[in-house]
């Protein structure tokens, strides 16, 4: 019998066209104007292209042509992914921008290094371990949409500081030539489209009860109209001071102190029932804060070096974890088929059970890196599967001992990761590569805009257990980073790039990032085919989400391994997409490839410099 899951529901995404701008003078908070009847060929969103010179890869029309412009202009991979993730904070406020973090992954081609850097936000300083607990209930607060929407869910933001320490490591350009596109976007708007109003209306209760989210989201009481034009006149002045004065305009001063101050005391309408907690930043975690520069997580697989993100983010092992399991095995399609998905099912659990088991933020607690990551744990792993039957799952995370088979007894908790993130990608010319993936955690992040300047603060503290358990790696610390499940991926191929993969998608990063690897390298996709391929996600769970296309396409094949799919998504919305990807294939004699998703959340955008 197949069991119904419930999931978070997973925004979708779009890829909109860049119109013509009619001039106006912004004045209020959010401007909406008519758009115009046509559209420049500078906004089309086609998802696959091929060519030469440069290649990225995003979620959006407008910010895959400002990375391509970037890369056409001479800058480098890391000036246009900065100048990319910018203006997703612009064109997808609800996914990203300068009151959220994530994760840089960077090859530089001259060295043929691989570095990352975790910008990941930070529990303030003064947050309790019981931070999450009702006091009038002695019970968690309930997740949604109490707990997202709260002073107490927002971690300090990293994403500002990583934009600058990726110039300043790897850039070529400085940050107020980076940040000019996106704060001519937010002045000048984009057109809203089906999805964006969908997405404002689905968070409009939230949005209502803090009015300067109102102000700016729901001009005159309602979500922008589809075919106006939506600008942040706000956020063009944040990001302008920031240009100028440099990421201290973020981090001291005015800004910190406003930002410290909503998350204490969240300006929240009177008349709203949510209770919004408050939180304990101030102004001093804001200036505290530092990215993490720190070696990346690497497996072979198939004779390919596969690079990832090392905790805080779970997505380098548990990805790496899995490929050196699938690796024992002889995978493809044909009649190897229905077993490569059955062994890919498993792998994906196992490493689920291990990171639930292992993995935190690895500067407060010790995370078995190396020993989870070696060929001799995968194969300690391996040998608890059937390759011709599905485990009883939750299966038990693996031993660090070196026994053959060994699992230990573990309790799972409830994985509370949410879904709206986003993802890009860039090879230039030069062969250097940047996957970066970036979020505010739940679509809308907290619901809490900082008043005049035009963004949303992340709930990304939800990442911690709720309940403090001191044997749970990803308990409630003072200023530790919650565990992520963000897998920006770079592979290589005899010291050069061959992939960039990352998506967005909370846990289901991981298992986007890994089919998408799979298909491509085992079982004889191209990398569009991998791309659109319907996908599933197990995470150890008793039965696998799975998009209706894998389970109408693959369920009879997988039906005599005993693997039961439900369909991913909720009751409440139609949202059953797994993932959004963006990628990047280095061919022969530097073809490139650049593909995003051709149809899942609104469809992406992929671009090169020539065609």
């Amino acid at each position: 019998m197949i069991e119904p899951v419930v999931h978070i529901r997973s925004p979708r995404r779009r890829a909109r066209r860049l119109v013509a701008v009619t001039s106006a003078t912004a004045v209020a908070a959010a401007v909406l104007v008519a758009a115009p009847p046509s559209a420049s060929a500078a906004g089309s969103s086609k998802s696959t292209a091929r060519g030469t010179g440069g290649a990225v890869a995003s979620v959006d029309a407008n910010v895959s042509k400002i990375g391509r412009d970037v890369l056409k202009r001479g800058g480098n991979a890391a000036d246009a992914a900065v100048a990319m993730a910018s203006a997703l904070g612009v064109a997808e406020p609800y996914s990203a921008g300068i009151g959220g973090g994530g994760y840089f992954v960077y090859f530089d081609a001259k060295t043929k290094k691989v570095s990352t850097i975790d910008g990941r936000e930070t529990a303030p300083a003064g947050i309790g371990r019981n931070a999450f607990i009702d006091p009038a209930t002695g019970k968690p607060y309930p997740f949604t949409p109490q707990l997202v929407s709260s002073g107490v869910a927002v971690g300090v933001p990293g994403t500002v500081a990583t934009w600058d320490t990726a110039l300043k490591r790897f850039g070529t350009r400085s940050l107020k030539q980076s940040l000019a596109p996106s704060i001519k976007l937010a002045k000048q708007g984009f057109k809203v489209d089906k999805t964006f109003r969908n997405q404002t209306l689905d968070n409009a209760d939230r949005f209502r009860a803090f009015p300067d989210t109102a102000k700016l989201f729901l001009p005159g009481g309602d979500a922008p109209r589809v075919g106006t034009r939506f600008r942040n006149p706000d956020l063009a002045r944040t990001l302008t001071s920031i240009a100028d004065r440099g990421p201290n305009a973020f981090y001291r001063g005015a800004l910190a102190k406003e930002i410290a101050s909503v998350v204490q005391s969240p300006r929240k309408d009177p008349a709203s029932a949510l209770p919004a907690p408050a939180g304990s930043m101030t102004a001093k975690d804001l200036a505290r804060y530092r990215v993490r520069n720190q070696k990346p997580t690497k497996i072979r697989y198939r004779g390919l070096d596969v690079y990832g993100m090392a905790p805080s983010s779970s997505g380098g092992i548990s990805v790496g974890e899995a490929l050196n399991i699938l690796e024992t095995y002889k995978l493809g399609s044909g009649k190897r088929l229905g077993r490569s998905l059955h062994l890919y099912l498993e792998a994906s659990a196992r490493a689920f059970a291990d990171r639930a088991k292992y993995v935190g933020d690895a500067k407060y607690v010790k995370v078995p890196t190396d020993r989870l990551l070696s060929q001799k744990f995968a194969n300690s792993r391996r040998c608890t599967i059937d390759a011709r039957a599905a485990s009883t799952r939750p299966v038990p995370a693996g031993t660090l001992n070196g026994r053959t088979c060994g699992t230990v007894a573990h309790q799972e908790k409830a994985d509370t990761e949410n879904v709206s993130t986003t993802h890009l990608s860039v090879v230039d010319k030069w062969g250097n590569a940047a996957a970066y993936t970036l979020t505010i955690e739940q679509t809308g992040g907290s619901g809490m805009t900082v008043p005049r300047r035009g963004f949303l603060l992340n709930n990304e503290l939800t990442d911690f257990t709720a309940v403090y358990d001191p044997a749970d790696p990803n308990r409630i610390i003072p200023g530790k980073r919650p565990r992520s499940s963000m897998a920006p991926t770079i592979v290589l191929e005899d010291g050069k790039v061959k992939y960039v993969v990352g998506s967005p998608g909370g846990a289901t990063i991981i298992t986007t990032v890994l089919q998408i690897l799979m298909n491509r390298i085992d079982l004889g996709m191209s990398l569009p085919q991998a791309v659109a391929a319907p996908r599933a996600s197990q995470r150890n769970t008793a039965v696998t989400p799975a998009e209706p296309a894998f389970i109408a396409k693959y369920q009879k094949l997988l039906a005599p391994f005993g693997q039961q799919l439900t369909p991913s998504g909720d009751k409440l919305t139609s949202a059953a997409e797994i993932g959004a990807a963006a990628t990047i294939e280095v061919g022969k004699n530097g073809r490139l490839t650049a593909v995003a998703e051709p149809k899942r959340r609104g469809g992406g955008s992929a671009r090169v410099v020539r065609d």
